[in-house]
């Protein structure tokens, strides 16, 4: 379940992303299978292999993107979510909801 993203957020996300650009979207998420975790982000990009590419630099598996419609995206979570988005400089929003979780 996700939750706190502006409509903005969305919007911006998937014209990147169908721009064809590696494009993030980090929001407050729920699931069960993952109760430690509070936030996800989203790394989009409308061309497949590109986003292959961009992702096995940071030991992410082709079989990890989620095929959905013109959005393919890997889910980034826990110690995975943090180091990738702080070494592609996106570390804003995360740190924005950790302060409000209260969770670092």
């Amino acid at each position: 379940m996700a939750f706190g993203i502006k409509k903005t957020e969305l919007a911006q996300w998937k014209a990147k992303a169908s721009e064809g650009e590696i494009s993030f979207l980090t929001h407050f998420w729920y699931d069960s299978r993952f109760p430690e975790h509070k936030t996800v982000t989203k790394a989009a990009c409308s061309d497949w292999d590109k986003l292959v590419a961009w992702g096995k630099q940071y030991g992410l598996k082709e079989a990890w993107i989620h095929n959905r419609e013109d959005y393919p995206h890997f889910d980034l979570i826990g110690e995975t979510e943090k180091s990738i988005l702080e070494l592609e400089g996106k570390n804003g929003k995360l740190n924005q909801l950790e302060k409000l979780t209260g969770s670092h």
